[in-house]
């Protein structure tokens, strides 16, 4: 975009997209902003770029530079942020945009060969256009589509498992069959306690949540105290689920100590890790539980605005959690004087547009504050300075979801769930060549073989090659290493991460290879670019490997392993964020547990 043509006037339809979502009132949205950041609308900016592309199918000129006038964001820092973003473009494009994932877990179910015949057959016309992607989080249903079509409603489509046909009819704007969701394999399950719901409830009826338990823990909360449940979530012992493994109720009570007002709560729903989808399944499947567990988090800490970003390519998510959000709110189960206790806190939706670092915690506040996706130095650290410079509390679905469990039945009995380092249920979930993917809930100590045996095992009864523990970030084991504890403290010992909770299964018919390439492919396209570390890194990782997986090293194939592990060590100390520091891992856990780049082991 020419930043000098910015006179250009929007079109009535795309005035109208960007007025329905900014509002007609400066300060409408102000309100809870006030200390320290006035009137400002800055926050507003990524929602309405993702208006104006809705309506018309990429920015305008007279879209983008509306938008800047309305928020008052100077053109060249809006341009920062709008080519920060995969799903935003401010380049034409047609109306009609099927994005095809590429990742690991679809290319163990035929997504090459779908993407093989989509380019011998099928280009860019008649307004519409498809476009490789990274995972879009329906691994259990893979090989998946995001359909993004401008100006209709429903705009957005995740749908899988997708053949060449309904690829074409997508791209034709045929009528597509209806896509169910799959059962959940584990559904109606008398043990579960975090998928108990999942499709068993209607996750748009209110009462229906309320005749299955819905919003007894909240009534709990309220018996119990924010001091009280506070005491319980310290004493369950429950570790953030979202891979770094942290106590909740630590980062809970640090909030509720600070002085400072007005807090925040974000409900970190950006699973962009390969191979995650269990925060998606929750979300489609018991919205309201995750609105509910929310609102008692936000009690014990003394927040009064919750977020909960969600990644751009979840459109049910988004429509069943605003549903739920609204509905809850209809009750007085949210706004200014929840269940008639004098406690005031409302939930917000924002959408994500395409970027994984956005599921770093820091790089969600820039998100949602306006500014490009860019994880913060720490310190200072989220519980004292994070959204619009507040305490803020960040916890993924699966952790937030774990809370109404223990405030119903106490954090010592959840404690007894599981191992003592490692307490509770915990989601798994499970991908790649197994018989039956899907979201599996286990307690802490279940073993890997426990896991794939729930799955069915190996589909069609091969031998598993490799198993990828954590997702792109995590690491490899053997096809032989089933027996390892699926606890922190046993996967510490095994030299590996849980992370995400991704189990990808390897068959023997896989080129290991190649998915080593499209992790390393991954990270060089998804880093943000602000450390030097990372943003070289990524590259050099790349280059080294495709040299020896071509068998055209430069100098011997010893040489780029000790590159690589150089390249390795800078990223994981000298990057800002996670992922720089976990972006050789999986390469290195081949390269040493595999053995993969030893003489005969390279196709």
């Amino acid at each position: 975009m020419d930043l000098r043509q910015l006179e250009a006037e929007p079109t009535a339809e795309e005035r109208e997209a960007i007025d329905a979502r900014l509002g007609d009132d400066p300060a409408r949205d102000g309100t809870h902003f006030a200390a320290g950041f006035g009137r400002s609308r800055r926050h507003l900016l990524l929602p309405a770029l993702q208006a104006a592309q809705a309506r018309v199918g990429f920015i305008s000129e007279g879209a983008f530079g509306y938008v800047c006038k309305r928020l008052e964001v100077p053109p060249a820092d809006a341009h920062g942020v709008a080519t920060f973003y995969a799903l935003l473009s401010l380049e034409p494009r047609p109306p009609r945009v099927l994005h095809v994932c590429d990742d690991i877990a679809c290319r163990c179910r035929g997504a090459n060969e779908l993407i093989a015949d989509l380019e011998r057959t099928t280009g860019d016309e008649n307004g519409a256009a498809w476009l490789r992607s990274p995972c879009l989080g329906l691994c259990d249903q893979a090989p998946a589509a995001f359909l993004t079509v401008a100006g209709q409603s429903p705009a957005e489509r995740l749908f899988g498992p997708v053949t060449a046909e309904q690829a074409r009819a997508a791209l034709a704007g045929d009528t597509l069959p209806e896509m169910r969701r799959q059962r959940l394999p584990q559904a109606g399950g008398p043990s579960l306690r975090l998928l108990k719901r999942v499709g068993v409830v209607d996750p748009g009826s209110l009462d229906d949540y309320l005749a299955h338990g819905g919003y007894l823990a909240l009534r709990r909360a309220f018996e119990l105290g924010a001091e009280g449940v506070i005491r319980e979530v310290l004493d369950s012992k429950l570790t953030g689920r979202g891979g770094a493994a942290f106590p909740t109720g630590r980062k809970w009570e640090a909030v509720a100590r600070q002085p400072a007002r007005p807090r925040y709560l974000i409900c970190n729903a950006d699973e962009s890790e390969p191979g995650t989808f269990k925060d998606r399944v929750l979300m489609e499947g018991d919205p309201f539980a995750v609105v509910e567990s929310m609102t008692i988090c936000a009690y014990a800490t003394g927040c009064e605005q919750g977020f909960v970003y969600v990644r751009g390519e979840y459109p049910l998510a988004v429509e069943r959690l605003q549903g739920a959000i609204d509905a809850a709110r209809a009750r007085g189960l949210l706004g200014g004087d929840l269940m008639g206790r004098g406690v005031r806190f409302d939930v917000e939706i924002r959408k994500g547009a395409g970027a994984y670092i956005c599921g770093e915690e820091t790089a969600i506040f820039n998100s949602i504050e306006g500014f490009r996706g860019e994880p913060r130095n720490k310190p200072p650290f989220p519980v004292e300075s994070g959204l619009f410079g507040k305490p803020t509390v960040v916890n993924n679905v699966e952790t937030l979801v774990n809370v109404l469990g223990i405030v119903l039945e106490g954090g010592a009995a959840y404690a007894r769930i599981g191992t003592p380092q490692s307490t509770g249920p915990k989601l798994f979930c499970v991908c790649g060549c197994v018989e039956r993917p899907g979201v599996y809930e286990v307690a802490f100590g279940a073993t890997l073989r426990d896991l794939l045996a729930l799955a069915g095992g190996v589909a069609g009864d091969r031998k598993p090659q490799a198993i990828l523990l954590g997702g792109a970030a995590g690491a490899f084991v053997r096809g032989d290493e089933l027996d390892i504890p699926l606890t922190f403290e046993g996967a510490r010992a095994a030299g590996v991460t849980l992370g995400s909770g991704v189990v990808m299964v390897f068959d023997d018919s896989v080129d290991l290879p190649s998915v080593l390439l499209r992790i390393a492919a991954f990270f060089r396209d998804e880093s943000c670019g602000q450390c030097v570390p990372c943003r070289v890194g990524t590259v050099r990782q790349e280059e080294a490997l495709l040299r020896i997986v071509t068998g055209r090293p430069r100098g011997s194939t010893t040489a780029e392993l000790a590159l690589l592990d150089e390249i390795g060590r800078a990223m994981k100390d000298a990057s800002i964020c996670g992922l720089g520091q976990t972006a050789y891992g999986a390469i290195e856990s081949a390269a040493r547990r595999l053995r993969l780049f030893e003489e005969g082991k390279l196709r």
